[in-house]
């Protein structure tokens, strides 16, 4: 089903390149407006589809996810190092894509203009910490979820879930309705992704269309920037693995081997994760930590999901040329670490983090359409990622807990 998914969305990638291709040579300037415009009436729908779930999706999810780390607590010692290991290597990554989208630029060179109505950069001037604290409290959290005000659902969430953990009495109740919401919501965001191929067919094809044969060059740029940025994000992991295991790091290679290629091949860690869980058994991992920190870190230490958050984030900032001022993206770097927490299973997960992130700093949300159309290939690389970041962070947990020999 996924692989025939990935085949549709790809055959719609090359049937809007070579639609905008055609019309962009032999359609009148005029026709090319006229036809731009009417594709957009599929892209400004698939995007109110998207909006529509935000704010009940985060929620949910968030929450759920806030709620259940309640059983690290319990744990006690090894869930803390469990959870400081995963904040540790989710800022790593979420910063290492923010300093090399800026390396490689890959969006330079299109600049689109933002869409009418679209604002620029929130300007330094408003962009004061007294306003940016007091925004963050909502005053109303309807109020907040009706405008998709994200950090204020964020505020609420991370209130509510902390409150249902501190009450043991009534934390399955609630916590069992609150699942039911995200299983809900998850699947309507199946339906809502299944528009993907007609999005991108529309998108390429305008975007072709209007600007040429060209703007290929700026998807080959950010294609190749991301696998280079995941590159060296294995490295500085796999240098961690070295230190931790002392050297001898060819068994784990070994072991996550065969599950990383299935997780690329498929775009999936989750189809990964027996053949991870055996395999680390395997080399000699503690079954105990393994069997506590996979499932945790399935849900909170997405390393190669992160690293997209911000590059792709960027990457569509510049596009726009649109320029962020350090303070806006030391905040994007956090609300991106805290939104994406909790959002495992999630189909498209990254591009729901991204487009909830893009309204705040007043980024144009079709820019969400010029990542979507190579999501799946850059999916398959993230996926592999994530089986890297957490192979490592049980061996980083096994050694704390002085488990190696």
């Amino acid at each position: 089903m996924k692989r025939g998914f990935a085949l549709t969305v790809a055959a719609a990638m090359v049937l809007g390149i070579l639609a905008g291709f055609a019309a962009n040579e032999h359609l009148r300037p005029d026709q090319i407006k006229d036809l731009a415009s009417a594709l957009s009436i599929v892209t400004d729908l698939f995007l109110r589809l998207i909006r529509m779930i935000i704010a009940p999706l985060v929620f949910s999810t968030l929450v759920a996810g806030i709620a259940h780390m309640e059983g690290a607590a319990q744990i006690g010692r090894v869930g803390l190092k469990t959870m400081l290991w995963f904040i540790g290597a989710s800022l790593l990554s979420l910063t290492m894509g923010l300093l090399l989208v800026h390396l490689f630029q890959p969006g330079n060179g299109l600049n689109l203009a933002p869409p009418e109505g679209t604002l620029g950069a929130i300007t330094t001037a408003t962009f004061s910490l007294k306003e940016f604290l007091t925004h963050l409290v909502p005053a109303s959290i309807v109020q907040a979820m009706a405008s998709n005000e994200i950090l204020q659902i964020v505020v609420f969430s991370l209130f509510i879930g902390t409150a249902i953990s501190a009450v043991p009495g009534r934390a399955p109740a609630v916590v069992a309705l609150v699942e039911q919401i995200a299983a809900i919501m998850l699947k309507v965001t199946g339906y809502v992704m299944l528009l993907t191929p007609l999005a991108v067919f529309a998108a390429l094809c305008s975007t072709v269309a209007t600007q040429g044969i060209g703007v290929l060059l700026v998807y080959a740029r950010f294609v190749g920037g991301f696998y280079l940025a995941l590159l060296a994000l294995w490295l500085v992991l796999l240098l961690a693995a070295t230190v931790l295991l002392r050297g001898k790091v060819g068994p784990l290679l070994g072991a996550i081997r065969e599950p990383a290629l299935l997780a690329f091949s498929t775009a999936s860690s989750e189809a990964a994760y027996p053949k991870l869980l055996e395999g680390l058994e395997r080399i000699g991992l503690p079954r105990q930590i393994v069997s506590f920190v996979l499932p945790l870190g399935y849900s909170f230490n997405l390393d190669g999901s992160m690293m997209y958050c911000t590059f792709a984030t960027l990457f569509i900032a510049q596009i726009y040329g649109i320029e962020l001022t350090l303070a806006q993206q030391m905040t994007l770097l956090l609300l991106l670490m805290v939104t994406s927490k909790g959002m495992a299973g999630v189909p498209r997960a990254s591009l729901v983090v991204i487009y909830a992130a893009l309204p705040l700093f007043h980024l144009p949300e079709t820019g969400l359409l010029y990542v979507l159309a190579v999501d799946h290939l850059l999916d398959m690389g993230r996926s592999a990622t994530n089986i890297v970041g957490n192979s490592v962070a049980t061996v980083a947990v096994s050694r704390w807990e002085k488990q190696l020999t």
